[in-house]
């Protein structure tokens, strides 16, 4: 006890000194406890039958959900346009704004960087719903915008083809400034002195940044991307029910809509729903292990 006492001491020494940082985390940790782990406990309902007024549900009924949604055709209907919208969005906007950081980086006037940077991560302050508003103001067959310019009067948004590439450039409109910050930080905490050993080697921009941005940058490029990868069946339902229309529902109907309809319309299956969306969960789980382990092996770093 009387080697462990100073530790403590230390340690109450620096909760009294720090208290305001402490007391800055507790309104996220109170934010991730009521919203994202108090919740799991619903998880149970995925194996027993929901009853109102009984939370945990009544009667066991094991894997009976899981069974009802695997052959329902809508699921997997769901299933893969998650999957389509989620790996269309890696592959465009997960390397846009790394790309997009280098490039502001590689500005000298730092008026205009600062123009550049605060108008490309201003639509991340808007609202889902507003962005989707503007879109579709944008592309409706009469009045739009876009029809007025081209000459035409197509209904973009009510074609199922269109659909995902919707969805994705609203993306890239309102996360690629915002993410690019991140990106920025890291290569701000790149060590100048790399910079200086390459140019006296001779190397020109292109080297450096391929040679020294790049690899100084990588650990953060991977812990986004590990991120990313667990996000994969998890593009949620916002803007697929605000984009919703009855002639794109074949390319629009995601997971997280699944789970929405079953949950609260209709019959109300709160069971299904949570089989489905815990079905989703496992599988993220099983992402975020796989490639956290991949990425510290290749790279030594990863979110744990």
């Amino acid at each position: 006890m009387e080697s462990a006492s100073p530790v403590i001491r230390k340690k109450r020494s620096a909760l009294v000194r720090y208290w305001p940082l402490y007391l800055m985390m507790a309104l996220p940790l109170t934010y991730f406890l009521i919203f994202k782990y108090i919740p799991m406990f619903g998880a149970i309902l995925a194996f027993r039958r929901f009853k109102i007024g009984k939370p945990f549900g009544t009667d066991w009924m094991g894997f009976t959900y899981f069974q009802t949604f695997i052959k329902n055709p809508i699921y997997w209907r769901a299933f893969r346009n998650t999957l389509t919208l989620s790996l269309l969005n890696l592959v465009i906007n997960f390397p846009g704004p790394i790309i997009f950081a280098i490039l502001l980086n590689e500005l000298r006037f730092k008026t205009f960087k600062k123009f550049v940077q605060t108008i490309s991560y201003m639509p991340r302050f808007m609202s889902t719903v507003v962005i989707i508003s503007i879109m579709i103001t944008m592309l409706m067959p009469n009045s739009g915008i876009v029809n007025k310019l081209m000459g035409t009067n197509i209904d973009y948004i009510g074609k199922a083809a269109n659909f995902k590439w919707i969805f994705v450039f609203t993306d890239t409109w309102q996360w690629t400034g915002f993410t690019a910050i991140i990106y920025l930080a890291a290569i701000t905490g790149i060590d100048t002195d790399l910079y200086e050993a390459a140019r006296i080697d001779g190397a020109n921009r292109l080297k450096q940044t391929l040679h020294v941005t790049i690899p100084g940058i990588l650990p953060t490029v991977m812990v986004m991307l590990i991120l990313n990868l667990g996000r994969l069946l998890s593009v949620g339902m916002e803007k697929s029910m605000l984009l919703y229309r009855p002639s794109n529902s074949t390319a629009s109907d995601v997971i997280d809509y699944f789970v929405y309809r079953y949950a609260f319309e209709g019959t109300a299956n709160y069971s299904l729903a949570a089989a489905a969306g815990l079905f989703a969960a496992v599988i993220s789980t099983v992402l975020i292990a796989s490639s956290n382990a991949i990425s510290r092996k290749l790279t030594g770093s990863g979110i744990y």
